[in-house]
This record gives C-alpha cells, sequence and structure tokens, in this order.
C-alpha cells in the first residue's frame, strides 16, 4: 500500500515539475527544440526500459502511433513551451490540470458506447467555472497579468492530449510501455522534421541550468513517469492511478511559488481548488457508479 502511494507521489511531483523545467529550458532554447528534444530523450528512455524489461512488440499500427504522437507529443510539447514565454508556470499547470474535461466531453466522439452522464455534465461545468474564475481579473479589467492567447494554446495543447488519450483505446494487443516507445518515436520523428524547417539549431545556445532541465523533461518527464504509471496501474488501479489528475496542477502551482518565487494571486488558487473539486465530483460519481 505505501509503495502504491510513494508512487502515484512520484508521478505527480514529475509531471506537476514540468512547468517550471520547462520556462528554465526555455533560456537556452527554443520551444520547437525543447519540444523536439524532449521527445528523442523521452523516447530512448523508454527504448532503454523496453529493453531491460525485456518487452518486445511486433505492432504494424504504426499510422494511428503516428497521429496519438502527433496529438499526445509533438503538439503539446511544443504548444506549452511556446506559452509559457507568457505565463507563469502555475497558470500553465491549472490549464493543464482541465484535461479530464475535455477528455469526458470527446469520449462519445471517439469511443463507441460512450456516454456523458449528468454527474459528467455537473462536474465538466465546476471544472470551466474555475476557468472563468481564473481569467476573471483579465476579462474584467483587461490588465495583461494573463495572455489569453498562450493560455488559449494551452488549452488546444490539453484538447489535442485528450484525444490521444481517446485513441490509445483503439490500440490493441501492445504492451502500455511499447505504446508510448512508439509514441514518442514518431513524435521524434515529426518534430525533428518541423525544427530543422523551423527553427535553425544554429540560434540554440544552452546554459547548464538548460541542458539540464531539458534532461529531466525527457529522461524523466516523457521517460521514466511513463513506466510509473503503468506500474500503479498494474499495481493499484487505474482509478487510484487517476487521482495524478490531483496532484500535477497543485504540484505545478506549489512548485511555481515555492522554488520559481512566483506571485500567484487569489483567484488563481481558487480556481485550482475549484478544478479540482471538479475532478473530484467526478471521480465520485464515477465509483458509485
Amino acid at each position: 500500500m505505501l509503495k502504491n502511494y510513494l508512487t502515484l507521489i512520484a508521478i505527480g511531483l514529475i509531471w506537476g515539475s514540468q512547468f517550471v523545467f520547462q520556462e528554465i529550458s526555455l533560456e537556452g532554447f527554443s520551444p520547437v527544440w525543447v519540444g523536439t528534444l524532449r521527445a528523442i530523450l523521452g523516447a530512448l528512455t523508454l527504448v532503454v526500459i523496453c529493453k531491460i524489461m525485456g518487452i518486445k512488440s511486433a505492432s504494424k499500427q504504426w499510422g494511428l502511433f503516428a497521429l496519438i504522437g502527433l496529438l499526445e507529443a509533438a503538439i503539446p510539447f511544443v504548444l506549452v513551451p511556446w506559452a509559457q514565454q507568457n505565463l507563469t508556470s502555475s497558470i500553465a499547470a491549472i490549464l493543464m490540470g482541465t484535461l479530464p474535461f475535455y477528455a469526458l466531453l470527446l469520449s462519445p466522439v471517439f469511443i463507441k458506447g460512450a456516454t456523458i452522464s449528468k454527474g459528467n455534465t455537473v462536474s465538466v461545468i465546476v471544472g470551466f467555472s474555475g476557468l472563468l474564475i481564473l481569467f476573471s481579473p483579465e476579462l474584467s479589467s483587461n490588465t495583461g497579468a494573463i495572455n489569453l492567447v498562450s493560455s488559449a494554446a494551452i488549452i488546444v495543447a490539453a484538447v489535442c492530449f485528450a484525444i490521444a488519450l481517446l485513441l490509445l483505446n483503439r490500440v490493441r494487443d501492445v504492451h502500455p510501455l511499447v505504446v508510448a516507445r512508439n509514441v514518442l518515436c514518431m513524435a521524434s520523428i515529426q518534430l525533428l522534421f518541423i525544427a530543422f524547417l523551423t527553427a535553425p539549431i544554429t540560434n540554440v545556445k544552452p546554459s547548464a541550468s538548460s541542458m539540464f532541465s531539458l534532461i529531466y523533461l525527457g529522461v524523466l518527464c516523457a521517460g521514466v513517469v511513463y513506466y510509473l504509471y503503468m506500474m500503479s496501474i498494474k499495481n493499484a488501479g487505474a482509478v487510484f492511478t487517476s487521482m495524478t489528475n490531483y496532484l500535477v496542477p497543485a504540484v505545478g502551482v506549489l512548485i511555481g511559488v515555492l522554488l520559481a518565487d512566483e506571485s500567484v494571486q487569489i483567484t488563481t488558487w481558487l480556481a485550482l481548488v475549484v478544478i479540482l473539486s471538479a475532478l473530484f465530483i467526478n471521480q465520485t460519481l464515477a465509483k458509485s457508479r
């Protein structure tokens, strides 16, 4: 039992910390190269893990892996760091924390027989009211405290990630770690092509801190964390593991305050509480069903 909770906390800390490390990595790399190198390092990490564990796969679903890689990694890995040039890590963490709501709303489109219950609808309404609270100072006074274009970019990234998660239901007879490896491999190819076309590598001027941050993002946030996530599902179940939905935005905000010395408005804290409450409502209703 203790091992399961420690694994859950580790997942929440790793994924929740990614936003701060993305900010640091942007000091030496453009958003495109942050996403590209993160995907490559993550893919290589999973290749090593699969090799050590002796996991093999002969799957031929490379077209599906390419599509999922585009939505789960290629687009979010670039959009989020691009947006974080104008947003704090705390805001980015909260916006990405709304991902489960998009998955819930889109599930009937991508999963046969999936429906949205009244309870689901309540949780989504409560969740999006949290977004309204988050943006209320900006919408009422146009203070420039929160960049709305950058915020929209992170929401688009979250929607892409949600669609990718739903498409994973179409992958058949492949070990989850192999799926993650293949998805990141396809995303790496896509991002390399985009990076060389749009962001000359001669413009990359890495510092020691940005290099370390990028290695952390790739090896841990795009590699090791998938292993921990799959192990948590195997040992403790999917419902228990889904509690990372609470940890990631909360950890993201706390790390932004404690390590990056970010100033967080009262409306940001309130939005975080409302969104986490919406996730709790949805999970509680799911358990009761």
